[in-house]
């Protein structure tokens, strides 16, 4: 049994959303209608395109934020809410791979991401069940043991707190016997991931931005030194423009949409838990994220309710599919959950690079876009909001924590879903057969 769809123009299966049931309320943002001028204007209101709003309005720039839906609609008001620090890439590849200076930059602003988020958080006193535990990764077999462990060992050798776990400390963060160690990342957490987007949205605008929703973009054109950019209803004239759409780029400004490749992750939801059962699974409110090729991420939210997630599918169909066997493996992990009432269920879109790696790039003399978390979006697009504020307030591009590059599209990116579509299926067969 699901709650009636929640998510206002969304397919139904990935639009009853517990995080939309429970958001704090919100105030009306009108769509633009005529004529606008700003510093800057952000295209998105997800957290980098608020992130940057409220760090550009904080020095005092006027700043105009255009978002096709409501803020928090996307990718920012639907993942698991988990805060997650670091780049996909280990430290040593990072750095390997960008050079010392900029690899270290970008070391340090990802190690960052949760110091930021947080402190967003408490500065501006947003709502959002924040709880900064940890960050678990749990380990599925001896083989992806040993990677975290590197993982862990590289982290700490810069001065981290990302500890190894074993075993029997996993089963009592977990409340399950199922995984053989991992880590515990102390600079992480989790929190309600639409309040939190709400959040940054209201002290952006404390601040002094304006954000229009109902404000889908159709046009952007990057000319001399201003930028024009339309809606059905109106426009902004602009000094400089941040795209901040991530997986819902589409067309805009082409061919940005094409350096990323959007893939549907979902997620089911419980009734709160009973206080013994709840008392049973997560007891210190972690949200730990497993190493399966389809990683499974679980958690409970403010309220005791059971959250689990993992990769989708394109279809509804499918989706649906998708949605039950998270509610199978949830009942595998903790069978105490049998006969409860999955209320929620729904999902979105995330952006994969292919290099795992977010992009910042140049869309012209006075365009840049952030896009690109691969799952791990609430803390990189909070710090990546904060670099392109930086680079709009004019920070030379060689002084930016991560490196600007041109717009480069993924080879045959339109049949690269597909391709996801072939993968996704090996993986299901490989995590059952060799975890």
């Amino acid at each position: 049994m699901t709650a009636e769809p929640i998510i206002q123009n969304e397919r139904e299966p990935l639009s009853a959303s517990l995080w939309a049931a429970t958001a704090n309320p919100a105030p009306a943002r009108p769509a633009l209608v005529g004529d606008a001028e700003a510093d800057v204007v952000v295209v998105g209101a997800g957290f980098t395109g608020l992130s940057a709003a409220l760090h550009l309005a904080a020095t005092g720039k006027r700043v105009i934020v255009l978002e096709a839906e409501t803020p928090g609609w996307g990718a920012s008001g639907r993942n698991g809410g988990q805060v997650n620090p670091g780049l996909k890439a280990d430290p040593d590849e990072t750095e390997t791979v960008y050079g010392a200076e900029m690899g270290k930059r970008m070391v340090e602003a990802s190690a960052a991401a949760g110091d930021l988020v947080f402190g967003l958080i408490e500065k501006h006193d947003i709502q959002c069940d924040a709880n900064r535990c940890g960050w678990v990764r749990s380990a599925t077999s001896s083989k992806t043991l040993a990677q975290l462990s590197e993982t862990g060992r590289q982290w700490r050798a810069r001065g981290y707190a990302v500890d190894e776990i074993d075993a029997d400390e996993m089963a009592r963060l977990l409340g399950v016997k199922h995984y053989v160690g991992g880590l515990i990342d102390r600079r992480g957490g989790n929190l309600h991931p639409l309040n939190y987007a709400l959040g940054l949205a209201a002290a952006a605008e404390k601040a002094g931005a304006k954000i229009h929703g109902q404000s889908r973009v159709e046009g952007l054109q990057s000319d001399g030194d201003v930028v024009t950019v339309k809606t059905r209803n109106g426009q902004v004239t602009a000094s400089k423009a941040l795209v901040c759409t991530n997986a819902y780029t589409g067309p805009l400004a082409q061919p940005l949409g094409k350096t990323v490749v959007p893939v549907t992750s979902v997620q089911v939801a419980s009734e709160p838990l009973s206080d013994n059962i709840a008392r049973s699974i997560l007891p210190e409110g972690h949200s730990p994220s497993d190493t399966r090729r389809l990683l499974l991420y679980f958690r409970k939210d403010a309220d005791g309710r059971f959250i689990m997630g993992g990769r989708g599918a394109m279809t509804d169909k499918n989706v649906l599919r998708r949605q039950q066997a998270l509610r199978d493996v949830a009942q595998v992990l903790y069978p105490q959950l049998e006969g409860v009432n999955w209320r929620y269920a729904w999902g979105g879109n995330i952006a994969l690079t292919r290099s795992h790696a977010p992009g910042l790039h140049k869309l012209g003399p006075n365009a840049v876009a952030g896009i690109g978390y691969n799952g791990r979006g609430v803390g990189m697009a909070t710090v990546m909001g904060r670099i392109l504020a930086d680079w709009a307030n004019g920070c030379p591009e060689d002084q930016l924590d991560y490196p600007i590059t041109p717009v480069a599209p993924i080879p045959f990116h339109r049949f690269r879903r597909f391709g996801v579509g072939a993968t996704v299926a090996l993986f299901r067969i490989l995590d059952r057969v060799r975890p």
